[in-house]
């Protein structure tokens, strides 16, 4: 897909996140700007395919953090749809309760993907097949093949023990699972005051 022109881009996050559905006012608001002369007809023509995409893919569920309750659902969906982020969890462990609080602020401004979480209880296949043993255990997946994968909170953060949304979008970013840098400021605030009610267990969750 084309990089989109960092106006239209802006635009388009803002309204997905916002889950503003008024294209006329998107629209409106990129025609104040001063230097879209040069660039008007193309960004506007960007501006309306973007939307309509975002508006298709909010439609098919992409926009908002879900649980699958089954596993041969789960594998329906990440072999029909090109981006998927999935988070294998068990209820009562801490850390999966901190991942799920990222993937939760993560996921209305990237619409692009699918972002699902299942508890490994309801998938012991997958689980078996994809060899997963620690949890929280998040798998990205590009047409149904697995492309990276994020064992407890390993390779994020400066810590082993402490990690931002920014950290974890720009570790899905580079796994191309994720376009671009979208968390704000004040989503990272908010990010965190959850993350902070809730108490780190020690060493990662193993299970058999």
């Amino acid at each position: 897909m084309a990089e989109l022109d960092p106006k239209v881009a802006a635009l388009i996050d803002k309204a997905t996140k916002d889950n503003d559905s008024d294209e006329d006012a998107l629209i409106a608001a990129l025609e104040d700007d001063d230097e879209l002369d040069a660039f008007r007809e193309q960004r506007l023509q960007q501006l309306h395919a973007e939307y309509d995409r975002a508006q298709q893919l909010r439609a098919g569920g992409h926009g908002i953090y879900i649980e699958i309750k089954d596993e041969k659902a789960l594998m329906d969906i990440t072999t029909s749809t090109k981006l998927c982020v999935v988070h294998f969890f068990k209820p009562d462990f801490n850390r999966c309760r901190i991942m799920d609080t990222h993937l939760e602020s993560l996921a209305p401004a990237h619409y692009e993907a699918r972002l699902l979480r299942i508890n490994v209880d309801n998938c012991p296949f997958l689980v078996t097949k994809l060899k997963v043993q620690v949890l929280p255990c998040v798998i990205a997946f590009i047409d149904g093949i697995g492309v990276d994968r994020i064992i407890g909170f390993e390779g994020l953060g400066r810590t082993p023990d402490s990690f931002t949304s920014r950290d974890l979008e720009a570790r899905l970013i580079r796994a191309n699972v994720l376009q671009r840098s979208k968390v704000s400021k004040e989503d990272e605030v908010r990010a965190a005051s959850k993350s902070k009610a809730k108490q780190e267990d020690d060493d990662d969750d193993d299970w058999d």
